[in-house]
Order: structure tokens, then C-alpha cells, then sequence
């Protein structure tokens, strides 16, 4: 036998073997179950709701998310599944509630009219959990979604801000904050869009009174788009 010949017969069989390989591991691509979004990067508007009479917003809240979530498939064909996650999110109200202290205690009264700007805002460790619906497979990365559960915050720091014309009230770290919230949430979307929406069941105050004497019972309605990498 010629050296050229088993050049040949060593080039097909290693084109068969080749062959053969790449074949099982599409098989076993096709049977792993496969992870979907798990880096989320979310922007909402926040919306109070439950006021007393007299608060009412005058600027644009909003909310922004960022974390990673754990997708764990729950069957072999991989459309559904639970997911764990960790993140990061501030929130900015801006409505007519001044916080101011005073002698160390926290004061909150219905802010007079012409005040330039107000706010405060909460940061917080984000602590969501899923279950999730979706129409993908191993290679279509375009599909439909429904991501439904809720979401555990814990409040590590609080400012507020108060501007009026020749006057500005800083307050850091409101010992009225609820320290620890929650809420249902909801992502429904196609590809890159996907609508997200939460619903706070915990009052964002605890221990506020309005002027000393109304309860300040506020929680918050997010609705805003939420993109999912990876």
C-alpha cells in the first residue's frame, strides 16, 4: 500500500469520525437544558399610590433596576423555568412630602407652594424571584416571554431633597423608611422589548405621619421596559 493511499484512507476516516462527534454533540446540545436572561438591566416610572389628601407628585419618579438572575429549567425542553436572583435598585419620588429634621426627629408636612424641587430616594439590594415562561429554544434568541413572581428589597440607604428659592434641606438615611419591601412584578416582551411592571405590597413609610397626625401609608406602581442579556 502507497504511502499516498493511506494518507487518503487516514483522511476519511478522520472526515467520519469528525462526522460523527459533531453529531453527537449536536444531540446532546439538543437534549441539555438551556439558560436564558440571566443579566437584566430595567427603567421605569414610579407612580405613589394610596395618598393621604393634599400629596401629589410634580416631576417624573422613577425607578432603575440592574442584577443577575439564576435561570433553573424545570423541564427538558427548556421553555419553562424558576429564577433566583441579586441586584441593585434606586428609586426617586418627587412629590410635595418635606423631610426635614429637626432635634433629631424626622418632620413631615405638605411642602408650601413655589418650591423649585423635591425628592427622596431609596437604594436597595433587590432580591428577585420568578417563574418563568418563554418560546425559545437552544439557538433562537428572539422569543416570547412571560417572567410573573415578586420581588424582596432591602433598603440600605435613603435621602431625601428639598430646593426652594434661596434654601436647600438635605436629610440622609430615613429612619422612617421601610427597611425591608416587597411586591409582585411582571416582565411580558418579544426580543429586546419587554414591559415590566411592579406592584409594592408594603407602604414605603413606617411610623410617618403626615403633620404629626395623618399615617403617610404610600406604596409605589412601577411600569417601565426591562432588557434581558445572555
Amino acid at each position: 500500500m502507497s504511502f499516498c493511499s493511506m494518507h487518503y484512507k487516514a483522511f476519511f476516516l478522520f472526515l467520519l469520525i469528525s462526522s460523527m462527534l459533531r453529531a453527537q454533540n449536536n444531540d446532546t446540545i439538543k437534549n441539555t437544558k438551556y439558560l436564558e436572561d440571566q443579566i437584566y438591566i430595567g427603567f421605569s416610572i414610579a407612580t405613589l399610590i394610596n395618598t393621604p389628601k393634599g400629596i401629589t407628585q410634580n416631576g417624573l419618579s422613577n425607578s432603575i433596576e440592574l442584577g443577575i438572575i439564576k435561570d433553573i429549567p424545570i423541564n427538558d425542553k427548556g421553555d419553562f423555568a424558576f429564577g433566583i436572583g441579586l441586584g441593585y435598585g434606586r428609586n426617586t419620588y418627587f412629590q410635595n412630602i418635606k423631610i426635614e429634621e429637626i432635634n433629631n426627629i424626622t418632620q413631615f408636612q405638605i411642602a408650601a407652594e413655589g418650591f423649585k424641587n423635591n425628592k427622596f430616594s431609596t437604594h436597595t439590594i433587590d432580591v428577585p424571584l420568578e417563574i418563568r415562561w418563554r418560546t425559545s429554544t437552544i439557538n433562537k434568541y428572539k422569543f416570547w416571554r412571560i417572567y410573573a413572581g415578586g420581588k424582596l428589597s432591602y433598603v440600605f440607604a435613603s435621602n431625601a431633597r428639598f430646593k426652594e428659592p434661596g434654601n436647600t434641606i438635605k436629610v440622609k438615611g430615613i429612619s422612617e423608611i421601610n427597611k425591608l419591601q416587597y411586591g409582585l412584578k411582571l416582565a411580558v416582551g418579544y426580543g429586546t422589548w419587554n414591559f415590566n411592571f411592579y406592584y409594592g405590597l408594603t407602604d414605603l413609610f413606617s411610623n410617618a405621619n403626615l403633620n404629626e397626625t395623618t399615617p403617610i401609608e404610600v406604596r409605589d406602581f412601577r411600569i417601565g421596559l426591562i432588557f434581558y442579556i445572555l
